[in-house]
């Protein structure tokens, strides 16, 4: 690039970046809505594909004892529909315990001994408190059929601390960010630091502090975890380690692109292969292979063997990850050796004191800056995601979940709901309703999580009105604690689900990855925007290409869920529409941030619009079950309000969807009413001479005494 001509009393010119062409500015824009398309399509493909209606599939189970009567239940299992169930015949229970606590088998069933009509049903809850129910769905029905009672055993509870189990979760999701989060920092702020020979002491020293940090989170601060630092620390170290080393080779393969390699590898196929939120085995049988070769299923899998089995198993997992580290990083020699220390979209400086920007579209920064930066962007991310997420969910409390009581007289339902009140403290807040018309209408509008109904007279039934359709997780809670309440009171209890789950929904959280998605969709457009679009500087200019973006993954998502993947049936237009809207708003709102801090600001909108709206929005935990302080949120913020809607529209007829659109709305009229002020704020910065806007921060370098060299890397950057 040739320097233009200026007068020399202000220092040597620097030529600005080259004039674009419009094919090139067409290929550029294209580009900038692939990244998000591609990211939002991989991960919630992948999550709804795999999780929206899972099926056992040869899970391996114990029968324990001898004789004809065992190898019966044997036969039984084996002939248990589409291949659920694969069972073994073992001689003892303590060959079936040790089966358990090496996870070569997910349960085990003892026939019961001579003279008693008792059966053992061993769990192992510390291997996925999800597997576990599982397992006693498919064993159970066996052990009743032969007219036996069920005797169940946990032969690895989870910590008192954790009793959801998540903690193993939540820490190996932090090492996978630790590991490849600091890259896309790295290769546009410090791209000095690619080469392995500066990258690996870097790595060393991230790795460890990192490991630390997480460790600290899940113990010391929120309780879920009690001691194994050591072997946390080792273990993290080798899993940031593994995935940073990866990140590494794939960044200097495809440079940017790598992003998107790593996002599919550690968390869009590593999750539902991971067997930590639901067992690996009811996964497509794709992911049981990759259950053995990534490194989130090794990391969660090493922490889970050092926590709850004594280290058993472990040396496998840790070999998986050594071979991450290993081969990434000779991979990385090669490729050095082969081509040099180029890296694609790298900025073209080999001096790490080169001005450069600390963040995509950012301004010119120092060394210094840049390398605080590097660090505390990952950090904040992961602090947030680990620290909030283990915060909301690691222990789930029942606290006020309210139930309609039903009596033949109002005065009876009275007196029972004062008694059951008194005994069942906090857990519940009771209510009387005037008639099982009134309690069920109660139910369905969401006033109430369940209906108990007690016998109309001697001899009858009490009946359970609940709703699967608005969450699994207060259903089950509800029919455990009235199961014991209609056994106190020695009356049989049946139970009556007004709105069952779909057969494309039988986790019940389609509603929530839908919701996920669209809020996903509205805040990666426009942090994209910000730095590779930087001349859409006004309102006016980048909300038409909002709108257009939001209709057309809001289109593309309905049919990906409903007609590609068979998940969200029906509701075409209503859901296209409310999802065009949320996309739209949360675009609108996350402009505000990127705008005025850069794509810092990132880190604020990830943690209001998406992290704090998860527990917030009862798709995963009742809000009954999580801190207080979330379902105040739960009808303020976005998240929660989208999973609302989709719920509404597949169970409900769309009763309460106006409410949901309102708090979408009030969310983009705010977003958009701010953009115009930022449009103001940015044009009286731009007025003021000599000093640049967050919108065109690449000031025009150039002063008394500087040389061409520094002119024409600051050019480099800025071209970038």
């Amino acid at each position: 690039m040739e320097p233009i001509a200026a007068s020399s009393a202000a220092g040597p010119p620097v030529a600005g970046p080259p004039e674009e062409d419009r094919k090139t500015r067409i290929a550029r824009y294209v580009f900038l809505f692939l990244i998000p398309f591609l990211m939002v399509t991989m991960m919630y493909a992948t999550y709804v594909g795999t999780m929206h209606a899972p099926q056992p599939r040869d899970m391996p189970v114990a029968v324990v004892g001898v004789g004809a009567q065992a190898e019966a239940v044997v036969d039984s299992l084996a002939a248990v529909p589409d291949d659920a169930v694969d069972p073994r015949l073992v001689r003892s229970a303590d060959e079936a315990i040790a089966l358990l606590e090496s996870r070569e088998v997910v349960g085990a069933l003892e026939v019961p001994q001579p003279g008693t009509d008792a059966a053992v049903l061993y769990t192992a809850s510390a291997a996925g408190p999800s597997q576990a129910t599982t397992v006693q769905q498919l064993l159970a029905p066996v052990a009743v059929q032969q007219g036996w009672s069920i005797e169940p055993r946990d032969v690895a509870p989870l910590n008192p601390g954790d009793s959801s189990g998540t903690a193993v979760l939540f820490a190996a999701m932090g090492m996978m960010l630790a590991g490849y989060v600091p890259l896309s920092v790295v290769l546009l702020g410090l791209p000095h630091l690619l080469a392995v020979r500066r990258f690996v002491p870097v790595l060393l020293g991230w790795a460890a502090g990192t490991s630390a940090l997480i460790w600290l989170i899940l113990g010391p601060i929120v309780g879920a975890v009690d001691g194994h630092f050591l072997g946390f620390f080792g273990v993290g170290v080798l899993a940031v380690g593994a995935v940073g080393a990866a990140q590494l080779l794939f960044t200097k393969l495809m440079g940017p692109l790598a992003v998107l390699i790593g996002m599919l590898l550690y968390v869009v196929l590593g999750m539902p292969a991971s067997g930590l939120a639901l067992s690996v085995d009811v996964m497509p049988g794709f992911f049981s292979f990759l259950h053995g070769v990534l490194p989130l299923p090794a990391a969660g899998e090493a922490l889970r063997s050092l926590v709850y089995f004594d280290g058993d198993g472990l040396g496998r997992h840790l070999l998986t990850l050594t071979g991450w580290v290993v081969v990434s990083l000779g991979l990385s020699l090669l490729k050095e050796r082969a081509s040099g220390l180029a890296v694609p979209g790298a900025p073209p400086v080999s001096d790490p004191d080169a001005p450069l920007p600390a963040l995509a579209g950012g301004p010119l920064r120092s060394l210094r800056f840049r390398y605080v930066t590097a660090a505390a962007f990952p950090l904040s991310i992961l602090v947030m995601v680990v620290g909030l997420m283990s915060f909301a969910m690691h222990e789930p409390t029942v606290r006020d979940l309210p139930v309609a009581v039903v009596a033949p007289t109002e005065e009876q339902a009275e007196q029972v709901a004062d008694g059951l009140q008194s005994s069942l403290g906090s857990m519940v807040e009771l209510q009387v309703a005037g008639s099982v018309d009134a309690a069920t209408d109660a139910v369905v509008d969401g006033e109430v999580v369940a209906a108990y109904v007690l016998p109309a007279g001697p001899g009858e039934d009490a009946t359970l009105y609940t709703s699967a359709g608005a969450g699994v997780s207060q259903q089950s809670v509800v029919r455990a604690v009235f199961g014991q309440v209609a056994a106190g009171q020695q009356v049989p209890l049946t139970e009556t689900d007004l709105t069952p789950l779909t057969d494309s929904d039988t986790m019940g959280s389609n509603s929530m990855y839908v919701g996920m998605a669209w809020i996903m969709a509205g805040f990666l457009i426009m942090a994209v925007f910000r730095g590779g679009a930087p001349e859409l500087t006004r309102s006016r200019q980048f909300l038409p290409h909002l709108a257009g973006w939001s209709v057309g993954m809001a289109v593309w998502l309905w049919f990906l869920f409903d007609v590609i993947i068979g998940a969200v049936n029906g509701n075409a237009w209503q859901m296209i529409g409310f999802g065009a809207a949320t996309i739209f708003a949360m675009a609108a709102v996350t402009g505000v941030f990127t705008r005025t801090l850069g794509l810092a600001a990132i880190v604020p909108v990830m943690v209001v619009l998406m992290l704090a709206g998860v527990p917030a929005s009862g798709g995963g935990l009742s809000l009954y079950m999580v801190p207080e302080l979330f379902r105040g949120l739960s009808g303020v913020l976005p998240l929660p309000a989208a999973v609302d809607a989709a719920r509404s529209l597949v169970y409900f007829d769309g009763a309460g969807v106006g409410r949901d659109l309102l708090v979408i709305a009030v969310w983009g009229a705010a977003g958009v009413l701010l953009n115009l002020v930022v449009d103001r704020w940015l044009r009286r910065r731009e007025d003021s001479p000599g000093v640049p806007g967050p919108e065109n921060p690449m000031p025009t370098p150039g002063t008394a005494g500087a040389d061409r060299d520094d002119a024409e890397q600051l050019q480099h950057a800025g071209a970038r």
